[in-house]
């Protein structure tokens, strides 16, 4: 794996771990990371415990910046079932 894609995949993994101690009331957190050959998968979920954080920070458009910046995609943002998720697609410049 390119050592950017790798730096990149570690800070969004990290600034989404710091959200969740700062923002959720959770303290807990899935990461789920896959690697294909063609690109990196991250995953963070948490509950939401209480009213949310009023954000404002640069946490989340500092991990979206990062991920397109390698021609990547990022979403954060409320799921359907109560919990917040980031979600964070980098190319590997892999061929199968």
């Amino acid at each position: 794996m390119p050592a950017i894609v790798d730096l990149t995949a570690y800070r969004i993994v990290q600034e989404s771990l710091t959200n969740v101690l700062r923002h959720s009331g959770a303290g807990q957190a899935t990461v789920k990371i896959a690697y294909q050959t063609e690109e990196l998968v991250i995953d963070v979920t948490n509950a939401v415990n209480g009213s949310p954080g009023k954000g404002g920070g640069l946490g989340i458009p500092g991990m979206r910046q990062r991920a397109i910046a390698l021609g990547g995609s990022f979403a954060a943002g409320p799921t359907d079932d109560g919990r917040f998720e980031v979600h964070a697609s980098l190319p590997t410049g892999g061929e199968e």
